[in-house]
């Protein structure tokens, strides 16, 4: 029987449930345990596609094509598993199942309410998604971790949190545990720690039929034993129960943090973990993922020498837009033992418009990318900044500065190029000018243009190098000289095709194509340090422990070790 572990949030969100979830998962692998993740969004929309990463983060993509919350690609990364879109559960997927079903008179004509049938949706979709393997054993994930997003009290996530009132009895008590996270607010200049607020939302849970196994309590410092005491006297829970999670350096800190005080054997006694049969092997495996977690935790506190990326885009005012991104950056840097520095500019903050309006900003903004040892332009949608990008992917062409151009990224430096190296001054992409004279970025002939959710090119699509680039592809080498690749897309536009043998013949080689060698995957720049842009987005398959080759390729550039592959 598969075990579930809940994760609630109260008092506030973006209280770090995600983080809780993928470090608890982190544990339970570590013990040679197959660990799956749901995660829960209660809002209306079908799936994450079609949001703004300013409302809500980025926009993760998986390898099945599903366009979801960013909490499954901090699952991903933590677990080093590949999830599919059934992963993320949203109030849209589950009344467009229900309603389907009503339709088609499933329901025999009984009156269709949200309890019943709504909660049963819920409960059989977890099932279902929980019994899905994960990893090439094909075999049932042993726990299943539920991240239930939103806080308790919301009115959209009430059919979710009376659902799991049900769950917990269909699968019995041994086999659920609920963490509800909530945050310890410090108040006054004395720095007094709060816990009136949990008190309230373990209240709400309690109203609602849930009761928590283990509060994790956020908290800016380390939690006071007094006040750990009077959160275990008025949430009806043992002080053992209490788990503190203080702010750390790093994510990476939180598994280390929550072992160090016994969650591993709370959840064998909560859970009956012993009763499982680990194979050895998977033992084995364990305690090597938790040493080399250990290792990365330990060395990031022991960086001294830094190495300094611009990330020059269109949402840095929200750095979740480009979480994945940063991750990709991060999990280079620690490879090579280098402390991160990242300066956030604004595309439009580079182009010469803003130097009226805010010379200042304008004025710091370039000092920023003049002073980055690499430049990377990420992925995007719009016209706005585009003319900054550009001239970002110029500096960096002209100075011998690392640039990575992801996606959009990729577009913008085809622009650059066309209109600098090429003698087309028109050069511009059809996304933000459909009318232009000189297309060198088109829309993709079998894109729908009357409906925009879930119709782009995604999810994991095969990239074949190209013959000759045996030994003058740099991306080839970073990645140890494979034939192929396969990464995850997310877009609509593409490098015009009848264009590519022009910028070839002024130095800008077209290295990876797709199965048909007409569509552009990786691009790369003649007698240039590392000028790259890729159409997939690389970021979505970094791992802490495994840095996606690419990043590993701007990181080496920027700190000057990439003559050493």
């Amino acid at each position: 029987m598969t075990k579930f572990i809940v994760v609630t949030g109260g008092v506030i969100s973006g209280i770090g449930k995600g983080v809780i979830a993928s470090s608890t998962g982190t544990l339970l692998k570590s013990l040679g345990l197959r660990v799956t993740a749901i995660k829960i969004d209660p809002y209306l929309n079908i799936d994450a596609g079609l949001m703004s990463p300013l409302d809500h983060g980025e926009v993760f993509v998986l390898n099945d094509g599903g366009e979801v919350d960013l909490d499954l690609g901090n699952y991903e990364r933590f677990l080093d598993v590949e999830l599919s879109r059934s992963n993320n559960i949203t109030t849209g997927k589950i009344y467009s199942e229900v309603i389907e079903k009503e339709r088609r008179g499933d329901y025999l004509g009984k009156t269709v309410q949200v309890v019943p049938h709504i909660t049963d949706a819920i409960q059989n979709w977890i099932e279902r998604v929980a019994a899905m393997p994960i990893d090439e054993s094909r075999e049932q994930p042993d726990v299943c971790i539920i991240e239930l997003g939103g806080t308790v009290g919301d009115i959209e996530s009430a059919p979710f949190v009376e659902a799991m009132r049900q769950f917990q009895f269909r699968v019995g008590q041994e086999n659920f545990c609920l963490i509800h996270v909530s945050l310890i607010p410090v108040v006054g200049s004395v720095g007094e720690q709060k816990t009136k607020p949990t008190q309230m939302s373990v209240r709400d849970l309690r109203g609602a039929g849930l009761t928590p196994d283990l509060i994790a309590c956020r908290s800016s410092t380390p939690l006071n034993e007094s006040v750990r005491a009077k959160i275990s006297m008025f949430c009806h829970v043992a002080p053992e129960q209490v788990l503190a999670v203080r702010d750390v350096s790093s994510v990476y800190h939180v598994p280390v943090l929550m072992r160090d005080v016994g969650m591993i054997e709370f959840f064998k006694r909560r859970l009956g973990l012993d009763q499982i049969q680990i194979p050895q092997d998977r033992q084995l495996q364990g305690q090597k993922l938790w040493d080399d977690w250990l290792e990365l935790t330990h060395s990031y506190d022991r960086l001294f020498d830094t190495v300094t990326i611009a990330i020059v885009g269109k949402y840095t005012n929200l750095h979740d837009s480009y979480i994945s991104v940063y991750k990709g950056l991060e999990h280079a840097s620690l490879a090579y033992r280098r402390k991160l520095e990242i300066r956030w500019i604004e595309a439009t903050d580079l182009e010469p418009e803003k130097n009226k309006t805010d010379p200042i900003q304008y004025h710091e903004s370039w000092q920023n990318l003049c002073g980055a040892d690499g430049i990377l332009v990420p992925g995007g949608f719009g016209s706005r900044g585009i003319e900054g990008m550009v001239l970002a992917a110029k500096w960096a062409r002209e100075h011998d500065v690392p640039y990575l151009g992801i996606c959009l990224g990729m577009h913008i430096a085809i622009i650059e190029f066309a209109r600098n190296i090429c003698d087309m001054p028109d050069a511009y992409s059809a996304e933000m000018n459909p009318k232009t004279k000189t297309p060198v970025v088109i829309y993709m002939p079998e894109i729908s243009k009357t409906h925009l959710g879930g119709t782009m090119r995604l999810g994991l699509r095969s990239t074949f190098f190209q013959p000759g680039t045996e030994t003058t592809s740099i991306v080839r080498k970073l990645h140890g000289g494979k034939e192929s690749i396969q990464e995850r897309h997310r877009h609509r536009y593409e490098i015009n095709p009848e264009m590519v043998a022009t910028f070839e013949e002024k130095g800008l080689q077209f290295v990876g194509k797709d199965e048909s060698g007409k569509r552009m995957e990786i691009v790369e720049l003649d007698n240039h340090p590392f000028f790259v842009g890729c159409q997939y987005h690389p970021e979505y398959l970094t791992r802490p422990l495994k840095p996606a080759p690419l990043f590993n390729g701007l990181i080496l550039a920027s700190i000057g070790g990439l003559k050493k592959i």
